[in-house]
Formats: C-alpha cells, structure tokens, sequence
C-alpha cells in the first residue's frame, strides 16, 4: 500500500485542505472566550481579582499541556483521527457548562474540558498535516495549520465581542461554541482519514538520528529541540499574559466593548494571517534568525504596551506582537518536525507541545500575582523582559545548522 502513497502538499491537497478547516474550528473554541471572559467573570460572578481571574487560564494551559503530551505518545499507538474525535466529543459540553455555571469552579472545569479538548484536537491536525506533505513544505503546510487556528480566534473573538455589546455576556455568544463543536466533530468524524500510512511511508526513507530518550532530548538535551522548546513555553507565556490582561487594559482605558473586541482580535488575526507567510519563510530561510527575530519583536511589543493610551498606539503594538508570532509559530512545529526521525516525531511535538502551553499557565500566575501585587504594568514589563530573554537563548544556544 505504501508504494501508492505520495508524501506532499499538492498531492494530498483535499485531505490536507479539510484538515486547515477542521482546525479553524478548533481555534473559534478558544476565540469563544478571548475577550468575554473580563466582564463575564465580574457581572456573572463578582470577580475583579486578576489572580482570580486569570485562573481560567491557568487550568486551560495545564490541562492542554498535558492532553499534548499523551496525544504525542498515544498518536501511533491509538491514531490520529481516534484522538481528533475524542477531542470534539470533550469539547461538546464546553458551551452548556459556561451557559448555566452557578458559580466560576464550574467556569474553571469547562476550561479544564477546553484545555484537554485542544490538546488533542490540535495536536492531531498538526501531526496529519506533518505525515501527509513530507519534508519538503512542512513549514508551508504549519502556516497554513496555524493560519486557520488562530485567524478563527480572531474572527470568533471579535464576532463574541459583538454578539455580547448587542445582546449581553450570557447565553448568546456561546451559542456559537454549540455550532462551532457540533460541526467540527461531524466533519471529523465523516470525511477525515488516518495518516499513518503516510508516516511509514517517510519512515522507509528517513535518515534523522534516532533520539534515545525523546522527553529529555526535546526538553533540555538536544540543543535545537531545546531551544525550539524554552522559546515555545515564553511564547505562551505572554500569551497567556495578553489574553488575560489586555482587555484589562483597554477596558481601564475605557473603550466600548466593539473596540475591545476589535483592538483584541488584531493581534491573534494578524499572528493568523501573517503565518501564511512565515511559514513558507522558514522552509526557505534560517529558521533560527525567524526564530529570533519574531521574539525579540514580541518583546518589544509588550515592553511598549504600558505606553500605550491611544487606539492607533495599541493597534500597532498589537499587529507587531501578532506578526512576531508568526515569525515563531510555523517555525517552532516545522524544526521539531525537521530534527526528529518520523516515528518519534508526534511525541517529540507532544513533548514541545507540552511545554509551550504550560506557558499559558505560568503566563497566567505569574502576571496575575504580578498585576494585583503591583499593576497591571509591572507584569507586562516582567513577561516582557522574560520574551526578550528567549531571544537570547535563541541566539546564543541554538545551532545555525538543524
């Protein structure tokens, strides 16, 4: 069988094609919360507490950091489309749990079911995308990925922005994570195919070096994944910092909730759109001077927010922060992908994976202690420094040569 199969992007493009569009749905899931949460948190349940606040996001990094990890290990064992369903199957309560908690334990749990749900559902789509267009647009074939993922939390989060300045924060605009679930998994479970066979395939030929312990190699040994590896969790870590504060800071500036809701969405749309590009980028450029450049940016950018008191000011921030992402993004998945041989391939990315979205989670505590400590500009200074900081990791650490 495997003498049929062709690896690449041209010639499994219909497969290829409905996975970009599964997981723009599994980015409207996110997009569902990104700018609601603020005002949902006080005006459903009295909650002004950063740190308090911030612990939805908290749960959601843990617990999509640990789904990453066993979709890793579990990817050859059970399959990818096995765990894409399980996914959407968790991620189907998600809405009715938001809709009627009675109090914000019930929010935590929901974003607990979120977490495990996207580390599953991404993970896989990533790893199929990987296994079906080979080595030669791997990094083309992540922008794309990611492109879709993160262009739905923009548009999900501006069109929930809207839906609660015109109709409040509950019910309405969790109607759309309902519509959002139910098609993402009928989709899956109708015309999504496994891709294991293409993983033999490139098996048959591979020649990378096999990792003697992949946990160990990707988290601290290996100086490429290593360094690929710290880059991805800062990366999430301010992140997780943005979605949790920015709307702090343009509600103290008091726009409407239609700005915040745009203002917001500029960032991750920008990050989305701009992965069209970036990944193409790092197939064909140095993928560690992207890899710099895109977080020494993002440091920039957050260094500069606390500035920032005008519409014009913080939309450039964000559309800079967003397109420092994109620089890293595509380019964190396609150098994994690049220095592991294909059958340790999904737990190495489950590994990175696992690491990177305990950065929601770090992000998330540490900026929340920070902000009710301190202010809310003393923990985007810290979350700052710290990406400037990855930066320099990036630099110095890793091996111009993959």
């Amino acid at each position: 069988m495997n003498g049929t199969l062709r690896l690449g992007l041209k010639e499994n493009w219909k497969q290829f094609t409905l996975l970009v569009i599964v997981n723009g749905f599994v980015g409207g899931m996110i997009g569902m919360e990104r700018t609601l949460f603020p005002q949902f948190a006080e005006q459903e349940f009295g909650i002004t507490s950063k740190t308090a606040l911030l612990s939805f996001i908290t749960a959601f990094g843990i617990s999509k950091a640990i789904a990453n990890y066993f979709t890793g290990k579990l990817a050859n064992r059970l399959g990818r489309k096995n765990l894409l369903l399980l996914g959407w199957l968790i991620a189907l309560p998600i809405p009715f749990v938001l809709i009627h908690a009675p109090n914000w334990n019930w929010v935590i749990a929901a974003n607990v079911l979120l977490g495990i749900s996207q580390g599953l559902t991404w993970s896989s789509t990533v790893v199929m995308k990987i296994d079906l267009v080979g080595e030669k647009d791997r990094g083309f074939a992540m922008g794309l990925n990611e492109f879709a993922g993160y262009f739905s939390v923009g548009l999900v989060a501006f069109l929930t922005s809207w839906i609660a300045d015109h109709y409040g924060v509950n019910p309405y605009p969790f109607y759309l994570g309902i519509f959002i679930s139910v098609v993402g998994f009928l989709l899956t479970a109708i015309w999504v195919k496994d891709t294991a066979a293409f993983v033999q395939k490139e098996t048959d030929t591979d020649t990378t070096p096999t990792l003697k312990g992949v946990f160990v190699e990707t988290s601290f040994k290996n100086k490429t994944l290593s360094s690929v590896t710290q880059a991805g969790l800062v990366n999430n870590l301010n992140d997780g910092m943005i979605w949790g504060l920015l709307p702090i800071v343009l509600l103290s500036l008091h726009f409407s909730q239609s700005s915040l809701g745009l203002l917001t969405a500029i960032y991750p749309t920008v990050w989305g759109f701009g992965q069209l590009f970036t990944g193409k980028m790092a197939d064909r450029y140095s993928k560690k001077k992207l890899l710099f450049w895109g977080m020494l940016s993002q440091g920039l950018a957050i260094l500069s927010l606390p500035f920032a008191n005008d519409w014009f000011a913080i939309a450039t921030i964000s559309a800079v922060l967003g397109w420092g992402t994109a620089l890293v993004y595509p380019t964190f998945l396609s150098t994994i992908a690049q220095a592991t041989p294909p059958k340790q391939r999904a737990e190495s990315l489950g590994v990175f994976r696992l690491w990177r979205d305990l950065g929601y989670a770090i992000g998330a505590i540490l900026s929340g202690i920070t902000a009710d400590l301190l202010g809310v500009a003393y923990a985007i200074f810290l979350i700052g420094a710290l990406t400037l900081l990855s930066s320099l990791v990036i630099k110095f650490r890793m091996p111009s040569t993959i």
